[in-house]
């Protein structure tokens, strides 16, 4: 009696373990691994480029430097903005850096050399947001002057200007496929553009926290639209315009909102010096990231979704890193993952063996399950 009571006693404390395992040894998180400093001021705008090789930053110490997106290694900067740089974002290609700046310009930079090819102007006071069209061939660029500005970026020739938000315009974005522009603003609002008439689509209520819509992203797939206001980020059907669904947990407004490449997750920067993770689908909140000392204003995802970066008022920019990032090698060489049948096989075999070490492979002795 005493053998079946231990038998039993070690089942269920390996069957524990075995659920234990099955539910946390394949999750993803992430970790920091790596703070880069530099910067004499605030970090204002962090951003990868699409071919994961380079990390830009942009600071109110009018600078923008660019890291090796692996290692952290500074590679270069960029001087020559006369006032605070708030925003920088990669051509498609990876091989121009567009930034905009509180001098009321937008610089074209060679993401290789750093040399500057070209300045844009049109916007009559700071430039607080600028976006590369996915084929490249256009500059968006927001504004407390109300407006959105279009160049093309080969010539620098002024497109075309949106006009309807009542206040500043803080935050611009294009959609995956090109075809639209989303816009945030002071007013509370989100502006849905169509990008080649530069006709006004829809308008976006429901933010009525003060401070307006900072931050405006489209989801990869394009389906969604991510926008903060204050305290919260929602959610809304990229299509239709409705409201599909507010993420809480920040105690102070949210600076930055970013998704993950797979769509899957939402990172969120606060002037809390926190970074909370949503689950899309759900809603749910995953984790809180601490670290930064003073307010996150930034934060941008890898294209290969291994790596978070964050820009602080701190003046760092932090790295997170997943901790069982998805596999790099050949499928062929990839050991299977063990299914949930096979664990408990494994730990029935180990009770046995453990209880009588004579009752093993080969033994004859079945068991049943």
């Amino acid at each position: 009696m005493n053998t079946i009571k231990r038998l039993h006693f070690l089942i269920s404390t390996l069957l524990l373990v075995t659920t234990t395992f099955l539910s946390n040894s394949f999750a993803q998180d992430y970790v920091h691994y790596k703070t880069l400093t530099g910067h004499t001021h605030f970090v204002s705008s962090v951003s990868f480029s699409p071919d994961g090789q380079t990390l830009a930053s942009s600071s109110d110490d009018k600078t923008i430097r660019l890291w090796d997106a692996v290692t952290g290694n500074h590679k270069n900067t960029f001087i020559g903005h006369t006032e605070y740089v708030s925003s920088v974002s990669f051509s498609p290609d990876s091989l121009t850096l567009v930034s905009g700046s509180w001098d009321t310009t937008i610089r074209l930079w060679d993401a290789k050399t750093g040399a500057h090819k070209r300045t844009l102007t049109g916007h009559t006071r700071k430039v607080n947001s600028v976006s590369f069209s996915p084929d490249g061939q256009t500059i968006a660029g927001g504004s407390p002057d109300s407006t959105i500005l279009l160049w093309d970026v080969r010539t620098g020739a002024h497109k075309r200007t949106l006009t309807g938000h009542r206040l500043a315009v803080i935050s611009v974005s294009f959609s995956p496929d090109g075809q639209t522009i989303a816009s945030g603003s002071w007013d509370t609002t989100i502006r849905l553009w169509d990008a080649k008439t530069g006709t006004h689509i829809r308008t976006l209520t429901g933010h009525t926290e003060d401070g307006g819509v900072w931050c405006v992203v489209f989801s990869p797939d394009g389906q969604t639209i991510a926008s903060e206001g204050a305290r919260t980020i929602r959610l809304w059907d990229a299509k239709t315009g409705a409201h599909k669904r507010t993420l809480t947990g920040h105690t102070r407004k949210v600076n930055s909102v970013s998704f993950s490449p797979d769509g899957q997750t939402i990172a969120g920067g606060s002037p809390d010096s926190t970074i909370l993770l949503w689950d899309v689908r759900t809603g749910a909140h995953k984790r809180t990231l601490t670290g930064h000392r003073l307010a996150v204003i930034s934060v941008s995802f890898s294209p290969d979704g291994e790596t978070l970066a964050s820009g602080s008022a701190d003046k760092t920019i932090r790295l997170w890193k997943l901790t069982s990032p998805p596999p790099t090698k050949p499928d062929s060489l990839i050991p299977p993952k063990p299914t949930a049948n096979q664990i408990y096989n494994n730990a029935i075999r180990s009770v046995m063996w453990i209880v009588n070490p004579g009752i093993g492979e080969g033994s004859g002795v079945l068991i049943d399950k």
